[in-house]
């Protein structure tokens, strides 16, 4: 079975935000077993797995890519859309757009402390849709 379906998330403001229930409850009929993969039709915007149980881990991913990818550097070429733009281009590329995830009797198989990001990278990203691809039997 191949099943597939655009998800949107809802705006949010620039930060890491944890989304796992978000997009589990899109996710209605999944196999007993199978992979399911995430993609973010978005560049300036990224998908992450890291722990979920303590909110001071997203404050602190959010500062330490702050710190990679600074705004307003003097050699960002692409700087039309705003100061935000460029470094959140950079910060998606580093973290990634894509995820998958096994699932497990019906459920995605997330370890303990796992849970889904949404890192947006925009001061104003708006909605953000996401792919979601369903393999399994």
């Amino acid at each position: 079975m191949v099943l597939q379906k655009e998800i949107t998330l809802a705006p949010r403001k620039r930060g890491i935000h944890l989304v796992t229930g978000d997009i589990q409850k899109e996710l209605t009929g999944l196999p007993s077993k199978g992979i399911i993969n995430l993609l973010i039709k978005h560049t300036s915007a990224a998908l992450a797995l890291n722990e979920n149980a303590d909110p001071d881990v997203r404050s602190d991913l959010a500062s330490i890519f702050d710190r990679m990818v600074p705004e307003n550097a003097p050699y960002y070429l692409h700087t039309m859309e705003g100061s935000d733009d460029m470094p959140a281009h950079a910060k998606s590329v580093l973290v990634g757009t894509s995820l998958t995830i096994p699932v497990t009797g019906g459920r995605l198989n997330l370890g303990m402390w796992q849970g889904i990001y949404l890192c947006e990278f925009r001061d104003y990203g708006g909605p953000r849709k996401i792919v979601v691809t369903v393999i399994g039997e």
